[in-house]
């Protein structure tokens, strides 16, 4: 027999010879045994296919064979693996240690082991090109010196996979740029329309704000953000401005973005790759007219879209707690990911109060806070994978003849 009822694992000499009984019982026991004695490897002995090929055969033959196409892939991902065993996947990181503290968490790090992949730290006092070798170079670290040396590494090293690249990076450094991919999608057929809150640039002259937000035809209240997104606490302080004159006591460069009332919820869509997860965050309250005429000054308000914040488990009013459809956000997230050239960011959107369908993007981070995310250590894991094997597809086939 196969598979005894005291044992599911044969003896080692004992063979799957007949499999006129328990066929797939006997195909599962040959890919669990091969599994125990490979442990972190994914190969299988040439034997053992020839032995898994008959019995998917008598499959057939008794009835349990699925689809013809499944046995040839079935047999196809196993003879590959012969072909191709399972590498460590090396991570080259390059964070701050505010970042690395969030991100690599031990489940994310003890996953990322389990299945072959191992996190390195880059060091910052060496040349990167004496560094590695690296499957993958993950970094989130600005200035100069290292955007100049991260680029250089790319270019002399095309076969790794960089996340992402320093120019594609920088747009979303600058609030005023960051959301005019947005701007320019056109989404209406999607499920919903995606638009972007009126906002203006003031680069100095706070005392000139007032005029130019009547100029402008800006509705209050008016979020107040930094211009320049440059990791520091300061870039992510916002204000909300309920009249334009105290805007004067702001110091520029800044963004005033248009508030516009959403329940109260914000939809932080985490994308990574190909990957996308929405989490609700409590926002601000909706402004009404009553209170806008009623208060004056400018108020800072904190980080409303951390984890703290969640929404998720809270008992919302449907109108407001239902996440946007998702076609929508995989035609976002798409687009994006075309358009700015990114793997790894975050979207930060809002449904317009009263409205089922009319959300509105009003930021866009990345590398953003993977931590927060609920089961990111297993979506992040898959996307490294994802990327190694795409780059083993694509690798030229070489020629043994």
């Amino acid at each position: 027999m196969c598979v005894a009822t005291t044992n599911l694992y044969p003896a080692r000499n004992t063979h799957c010879t007949d499999t006129q009984r328990h066929p797939s019982l006997c195909i599962l026991t040959v890919i669990n045994r091969e599994k125990r004695k490979t442990k972190n490897t994914r190969r299988y002995s040439k034997r053992n296919i020839e032995i898994i090929q008959r019995v998917l055969r008598a499959m057939r033959i008794h009835g349990e064979m699925p689809p013809e196409k499944e046995e040839e892939e079935k047999v196809r991902s196993l003879s590959l693996s012969i072909q191709q065993p399972q590498k460590l996947v090396v991570v080259g990181y390059a964070l701050t240690s505010k970042k690395k503290k969030s991100f690599l968490q031990p489940k994310l790090e003890v996953l990322a082991r389990n299945k072959g992949i191992l996190f390195v730290a880059i060091d910052l006092n060496r040349p990167l090109l004496d560094q590695g070798p690296f499957d993958v170079v993950l970094h989130k670290l600005l200035g100069k010196d290292w955007c100049g040396a991260i680029e250089d590494y790319r270019k002399k090293n095309p076969e790794v996979a960089v996340l992402d690249p320093p120019d594609a990076i920088e747009q979303l450094l600058n609030r005023q740029s960051m959301l005019n991919d947005v701007t320019n999608l056109n989404l209406s057929d999607c499920y919903g329309k995606v638009c972007v809150p009126r906002q203006m640039v003031i680069n100095n002259d706070p005392s000139s704000i007032p005029h130019e937000v009547t100029s402008a035809g800006l509705k209050l209240p008016l979020v107040v953000k930094p211009l320049v997104v440059d990791g520091t606490a300061k870039s992510h302080e916002l204000f909300l401005a309920y009249d334009q004159f105290s805007l004067s006591e702001l110091e520029p460069p800044l963004v005033l973005q248009e508030f516009v009332n959403h329940g109260g919820v914000l939809f932080k869509i985490y994308i990574v790759g190909e990957a996308i997860k929405v989490v609700r965050r409590f926002s601000l309250p909706n402004v009404t007219k009553q209170e806008l005429s009623k208060v004056e000054g400018v108020f800072r308000f904190p980080r409303v879209s951390s984890a703290a914040a969640s929404a998720d488990d809270a008992d919302l009013d449907p109108s407001v707690a239902e996440l946007p459809p998702l076609p929508l956000l995989e035609k976002l997230a798409r687009e994006l990911r075309r358009r700015l050239g990114l793997r790894l960011f975050n979207v930060d959107m809002i449904r317009e109060h009263g409205t089922k369908d009319v959300f509105y993007v009003i930021d866009i981070n990345y590398f953003p806070g993977y931590g927060k995310m609920p089961d990111y250590e297993h979506i992040f894991t898959d996307f490294l994978l994802t990327l190694m094997e795409s780059k083993y597809k694509n690798r030229p086939a070489h020629n043994n003849g």
